[in-house]
């Protein structure tokens, strides 16, 4: 890239606002969002979904952030403060901003959907006088350099861009579908269609929308406006935003070939991945304990930032009886405590205790979980806080599994303190001192 174009993009970077849609309920997520917002779920060992959008949008050069948030958002609120204030900064125009639902057009209605969303913030709009607005979701787990989509679509000379990526057909029944010809025209979009079209020449693959939007400000605004005051639609951006710029022929698609940032050791590679279900979300994870994830967590020059606790590391320490730990293809998190257990193929986030003689296999463990001695687990997902009894077992009796906790279509059990409530309440011989030994 030349001097010239660096300036350029640096220019167009400083005049865009990037807005994060964060306000949906995440009811594929089950009980992981009973207590907080999707893209607050805990991730990796250490972040939060959010965490990947806004770590993205700082990364490549664009330091104006809104987070338009609604539902059970105080856990996310509270991390965006803890976590990103660092980057508020008056007098050079950075900042993160939460625009939570607040009635601002009127008194009755709370966002509507993720086009109202940015409606209901348009006088907020207006005040930055950006030239661009980048349109993000909050909930999807990828490493993405929003500069290089900003001058493709500068490039392009059309008022609306669209990122897409090409998925298996067989699950592209939740996403925005997309047409594009040769120019980069998209010609047909369909939200969530049955039949997912296929890529012209690849049967197998369909071309999706990824949810990232580019727009000119003022045809947004204009948009906006116009569906506002449209009583048929329902104010979303894949349902009647995107629909309605194709048909006028005036929509971009973005390859997110050009714009991933790509493992290091997996150069031909693009990430991207929607963790919306506990099935999603559980491979998503399990992904990072691989010799070269395909998510690299671990490159200094595009770092994914979050809130950091001060916490002592992790240890592993031989049990009473002087039993090693063994742990193989997990990542183990700041303060958690293991003894003589076994561990394969976990994340363990932080604060987490195992105690002696268990067994963790393609588990995933929240903050501040506490295992007590000989209780295997395999996989599963374990709420923040959960303390789970000694000498049980979880992903081993499907019977038990399905009468205590929630069993995904794919066999993951989900835990959260709620259930085990229950099962205490039921089995109460399982929380006695010394219980089974």
């Amino acid at each position: 890239m030349t001097a010239y174009s660096n300036i350029n993009q640096l220019f167009a970077t400083k005049k865009t606002t990037a807005l994060i849609l964060a306000g949906g309920r995440g009811s594929r997520l089950k009980e992981l969002t009973d207590i907080r917002a999707k893209p607050a779920v805990h991730f990796g060992g250490k972040f939060r979904i959010i965490d990947f959008a806004l770590s993205n949008c700082l990364n490549s050069g664009i330091r104006k952030m809104g987070i338009m948030t609604q539902y059970k958002s105080d856990s996310l609120l509270t991390h965006i403060q803890d976590g990103w204030s660092f980057l508020n900064n008056n007098h050079l125009g950075e900042f993160v901003r939460v625009m939570p639902a607040q009635q601002r057009i009127d008194e009755v209605h709370w966002y509507l959907g993720t086009a109202d969303a940015v409606y209901q913030n348009l006088d907020i709009l207006r005040s930055y006088d950006d030239e661009y607005i980048l349109v993000l979701s909050g909930d999807h787990v990828y490493k993405m350099d929003y500069s290089v989509m900003l001058m493709d679509h500068i490039k392009s000379i059309s008022p609306c861009s669209i990122a897409c990526i090409e998925v298996p057909r067989e699950n592209a029944s939740a996403f925005g579908c997309m047409q594009v010809d040769e120019d980069g025209l998209i010609t047909d979009f369909i939200e969530k269609p049955e039949n997912p079209p296929a890529v012209p020449g690849n049967p197998d693959k369909t071309l999706i929308s990824m949810g990232i939007y580019i727009f000119e400000k003022d045809f947004l605004y204009r948009l906006l406006e116009e569906d506002h005051e449209d009583p048929s639609s329902s104010h979303d951006f894949g349902k009647d935003i995107i629909p309605k710029i194709v048909k006028k022929g005036l929509a971009h698609a973005h390859n997110y070939e050009k714009s991933c940032v790509r493992n290091r050791t997996k150069a031909q590679h693009c990430y991207w991945r929607d963790v919306g279900t506990v099935d999603s979300f559980w491979i998503a994870n399990l992904d990072l304990t691989r010799e070269y994830p395909d998510l690299d967590i671990y490159d200094p020059s595009w770092p994914i930032w979050t809130k950091t606790r001060q916490l002592p590391p992790a240890k592993f320490i031989r049990d009473s009886r002087g039993t090693r730990t063994v742990s193989e293809n997990s990542v183990i998190a700041a303060g958690s405590v293991i003894y003589g257990s076994e561990i394969s193929d976990s994340v363990l986030f932080s604060s987490v205790t195992v105690d002696q003689e268990c067994v963790l296999e393609r588990a995933v463990l929240f903050p501040m979980v506490t295992v007590h001695a000989g209780t295997r687990i395999r996989k599963a997902i374990i709420e923040r806080k959960c303390d789970i009894p000694a000498n049980f077992e979880i992903g081993y009796d499907e019977e038990q599994d399905r009468r205590y906790f929630y069993v995904s279509p794919g066999g993951v059990v989900l835990v959260t303190r709620a259930m085990l409530a229950v099962l205490e309440k039921d089995r109460p011989e399982l929380y006695r001192p010394n219980a089974g030994r």
